[in-house]
């Protein structure tokens, strides 16, 4: 007699399912994100886009940590750098939605050679801007570091690493643009692996750099800028290995580089609308840091360390919401605008859940947090308060990152920009200063109206969004 075949327990089934598509999403998947399960699309996108960025604020964490062990003053100066370095992240990111963009819309219209030609041209793009900025960048270092209020003593061992790090931006932009090739082609693994190798190098490099361990020579603030370029660097190197050896969605052929006039305007377009974007929201945060200087280094040092670990929790939920852009690019490019729809209410659920759980853990425990960054008393108190009030508006902020960022990936830049301008020009930076300095509640002010303003971005995305005029936008 044939024995009943037995089928596994529905847990069990389930469980290896998961696993499996886990596995297929680090290894880096050929799936077909215009058809099939959506829960399963956003999977396979989102486990290595979380990786990635995980591994991203790895690279802030990381460096305040060692360069904590070196004073309040050098925690200071890489605060004040990063502030400055906005600008860079901006291009970089605002030349990255156009990127995107235009290359999910292309994979979705399955024209593999359309891809490639913006991929050059955005590319194109990130150099120049690159070469422009860092030359400013070293001549004037030092001066930038005295305007956002350093202290002499900041200036004294700080300007180094503010010109290696602003003179090496162009690691920085292109990093960021062609990983944004990648992401928008659905080649998400490629892009995790890149943010390994560039931080692995960097948490090899950094404490050695910084405390001269070993044969390496104590250089202080400075090593932890030499690592953090270099490791970058080599992502880089890795970046231009991958796009030309062929076996990506986008490969680059001789042929194809070459500057194409009409794909740079489409992209100058998508990336100038997405740059000024981006300004408004990281300027925001200048501003802010502006008002903090106020109350001395001591509130510098503390608001930047819950800046950093806040960071590190929000760049994991980038991934959910850029896998939501690019679903929404690639079937927007598939003629499939309703299924673009649903990925984005779907993404958000998923990160509203994560980052929910996250926020809950840093309102309780603010305190033993950020004491492994800092065991100063007047900075450790600044830092928890920072981190807790914060930290009350992640749920918000988990749909407000996904909605923003699909409207990008549908090519309409123009909505996230007023929405940046009304919300962090008109609302966040006024409110700030009258809550910490006419309210008398210092950098507790200015955590509060971050919390409020962010809030309110959530709120207002989720409505335009439901109008549907995003499906419209032809890239």
């Amino acid at each position: 007699m044939t024995e009943p075949v037995t089928q596994p327990p529905p847990a069990q089934t389930a469980a290896g399912g998961w696993w499996a598509t886990v596995r297929e999403a680090l290894r880096g998947s050929r799936h077909d994100y215009t058809s099939g399960p959506l829960g399963r699309a956003i999977v396979l996108l989102a486990i290595p886009m979380v990786a990635e960025m995980i591994m991203e604020s790895l690279f802030a964490v990381w460096d305040v940590y060692w360069v904590g062990r070196v004073g309040p003053a050098a925690q200071a100066t890489v605060g004040l750098t990063e502030s400055l370095l906005t600008l860079i992240y901006t291009a970089a990111m605002g030349l990255s939605i156009g990127v995107t963009a235009m290359v999910a819309r292309r994979i979705g219209e399955k024209n593999l050679a359309g891809a490639a030609e913006a991929a050059v041209q955005g590319i194109a793009l990130g150099v120049i801007a690159a070469v422009l900025t860092g030359a400013i960048g070293v001549a004037v270092a030092p001066r930038l570091l005295a305007l956002m209020g350093a202290s002499p003593e900041v200036l004294t061992i700080g300007s180094t690493y503010a010109r290696i790090m602003l003179g090496g931006n162009v690691v920085i932009l292109l990093l960021f643009l062609i990983n944004a090739v990648f992401r928008g082609a659905g080649d998400a693994a490629i892009a995790m692996r890149v943010l390994w190798l560039a931080n692995s190098i960097n948490i090899l490099l950094g404490p050695c750099l910084i405390l001269g361990l070993g044969p390496f020579p104590r250089l202080g603030v400075t090593g932890a800028a030499i690592a953090t370029t270099i490791g970058r660097g080599t992502g880089v190197l890795y970046q231009l290995y991958r796009l030309w050896r062929g076996d990506a969605r986008v490969s680059i052929r001789r042929a194809q580089l070459t500057l194409q006039p009409a794909v740079m305007r489409t992209m100058l377009r998508l990336s100038g609308t997405g740059t000024f974007q981006v300004l408004i929201g990281t300027a925001s945060w200048i501003f802010l840091v502006r008002i903090i200087s106020s109350f001395g280094t001591e509130a510098i040092a503390g608001y930047q360390i819950a800046i950093r670990i806040i960071v590190f929790a929000l760049l994991p939920s980038w991934g959910l919401a850029n896998a939501a852009a690019t679903l929404v690019g690639q079937n927007l490019g598939a003629g499939r605008p309703e299924r673009g729809e649903r990925a984005v209410w779907l993404a958000g659920f998923y990160n509203m859940l994560c980052l929910g759980g996250v926020g809950a853990l840093f309102v309780v425990f603010a305190g033993p947090i950020t004491g492994v960054f800092t065991r100063d008393p007047g900075v450790a108190p600044i830092a928890a308060q920072c981190l807790r009030t914060i930290s009350y508006g992640f749920l918000f902020y988990a749909w407000g990152m996904v909605i923003t960022q699909s409207f990008n990936g549908a090519g309409d830049t123009w909505t996230p920009t007023w929405i940046n301008l009304g919300c962090f020009w008109l609302w966040e930076i006024p409110l700030a200063y009258v809550l910490a300095v006419h309210g008398k509640l210092g950098p507790f002010g200015v955590a509060l109206a971050v919390t409020i303003a962010f809030s309110t971005v959530a709120v207002v995305s989720a409505l335009l969004f439901r109008r549907g005029r995003w499906k419209e936008r032809r890239v």
